[in-house]
């Protein structure tokens, strides 16, 4: 599954670079949790969290059967 959600992740990134940010994959557990650090101008933002939301997770879940919640590490 680590590989099906980096390609997904390939998918969200030109428009979190487009901001100055980036997503990094850090972990991919067994019962679907992902979890990503915001990088860059990501990293800092107050809508972090809704990008993570409403951007990565919605992208990550249609993309990627069995994916249940995308969390944010630091």
């Amino acid at each position: 599954m680590r590989e099906e959600v980096e390609k997904a992740l390939n998918l969200v990134r030109p428009a979190l670079q487009a901001d100055g940010g980036n997503v990094e994959l850090v972990d991919v557990t067994a019962d679907g949790v992902v979890s990503v650090k915001l990088t860059g101008a990501c990293g800092s933002c107050p809508m972090s969290t809704m990008t993570l939301k409403m951007g990565v997770e919605r992208v990550l879940k249609e993309q990627v059967p069995g994916v249940t919640s995308v969390v944010q590490v630091r």
